[in-house]
């Protein structure tokens, strides 16, 4: 099951990213334990929020496959025990609950790692964890793509900044998140290691800046940004966007601009084009990118993109279809490089996305669907040393459902 299936991981994550971050060690293999309130994880709704009334909830699907859910109300006195009693016996706790919420629950990492100094705490936030803004309120929309200026960077001179796509940003820090874990699990219990755990954070603004690394360190080091490109001016005109005849747009790819001009050139039958003074060098292309790139712009015009694409590989040119969803569902190379995976659910599977990652040496396997609200609290309770009448009296006092 795979590389972590040694590993206990207790989650106590809303919405994406926390979740997201666990859900990978589930993929993994880890045993994860989901906490959830009385009203479950809020993306339980995600469906209804969509305007969608189908009995399936994709996002969250995905972020919860194979783990377990028990409902405990952690703001109780025994569901707060119960909770301290689950991570006394894990490995990995994941959360994405804001660190002043934690401190009130008595959940924070001073008081549960001092009860077990095994534990890798596992935090992740919008902001960081210092500093006057360190709980504020973050989704990905603000924290990563809008703060750390991935959005600005995406925005075209007069134009508005683009929307971006959901979970984004979260599953980008979940990544992150799930890394860290490992990297610390490593050092806790490699030869010579610590033999204890330690506190791994990562932010949504940390990750969108480092996302858009090569921009910001750019600036940092020289004091001046980088311009955001346009189709119509960018220097190098086999390492950009177009238009073929049947509207589907395609990038062309050659970053290495001497080594794939003439391949461009001879892909669109224009081989003169190779010493033309006007674009024979990276200089010349430069003082007239707009006429170079009005000429691309009427060739690609004249056939469609698979026609062009067959002419760019007859030609080792590099480049890649601008895809819809639709095309990644119909694309032989995305199924080929395991981007889809078959979820165990009843006595048949489910196609679901895969997570990112393979282990060739110890494979995954995605062990079902996510679990419903609680459909685990009797019996991880039961692991807990609990009997059914103690869990009764818990259910009657409300710490658990």
């Amino acid at each position: 099951m795979g590389p972590l299936d040694h590993i206990r991981v207790v989650e106590l994550g809303v919405w994406i990213a926390g979740p997201a971050a666990a859900g990978l060690l589930a993929d993994w293999g880890a045993d994860v334990v989901k906490i959830e309130p009385p009203t479950g994880d809020p993306a339980r709704q995600f469906g209804h929020i969509a305007g969608t009334d189908l009995p399936m909830n994709p996002p969250f699907e995905l972020d919860n496959r194979g783990k377990r859910s028990i409902v405990v109300d952690v703001t109780t006195d025994a569901g707060r025990r119960i909770a301290l009693d689950l991570l006394d016996g894990a490995d990995v706790f994941v959360t994405n609950i804001r660190m002043d919420a934690l401190e009130r629950l008595g959940l924070d990492h001073a008081t549960v790692c001092a009860r077990n100094p095994r534990l890798v705490y596992g935090l992740l936030t919008g902001y960081g964890t210092q500093g006057d803004e360190r709980d504020r309120a973050a989704y990905d929309l603000g924290a990563y793509w809008s703060r750390s200026g991935v959005a600005g960077m995406l925005t075209p001179p007069g134009g508005s900044p683009p929307f971006q796509r959901g979970g984004m940003g979260d599953h980008g820090a979940a990544v992150n998140l799930a890394a860290a874990i490992c990297a610390a699990l490593v050092a806790r219990d490699a030869p010579g290691g610590t033999g204890t755990g330690q506190v791994v954070s990562t932010s949504l603004l940390r990750h969108g800046m480092y996302q858009i690394g090569f921009d910001v360190n750019m600036h940092v080091r020289t004091g001046v940004p980088i311009a955001i490109g346009r189709h119509d001016t960018m220097p190098n005109p086999a390492m950009n966007c177009y238009r073929a005849a049947d509207d589907r747009w395609f990038w062309l790819i050659g970053l290495e601009a001497e080594r794939h001009w003439p391949a461009l050139c001879r892909s669109v039958d224009h081989p003169e084009w190779i010493d033309d003074p006007r674009f024979a060098d990276p200089a010349a292309r430069r003082a007239n990118v707009r006429e170079m790139i009005a000429a691309f712009d009427a060739e690609f015009a004249t056939r469609t993109r698979d026609e062009w694409g067959a002419a760019f590989d007859r030609e080792d040119m590099w480049w890649a279809p601008v895809n819809t969803t639709d095309d990644v569902l119909a694309d032989p190379q995305v199924w080929a490089g395991g981007g889809f995976v078959e979820v165990p659910d009843g006595t048949g599977t489910v196609t679901m996305v895969n997570s990112p990652c393979d282990f060739l040496g110890t494979p995954t396997a995605v062990r079902s669907m996510p679990p419903e609200l609680g459909a685990h609290t009797d019996e991880v309770l039961a692991e807990l040393g609990l009997d059914p009448a103690a869990v009764a009296r818990l259910r009657a006092d409300g710490a658990v459902t």
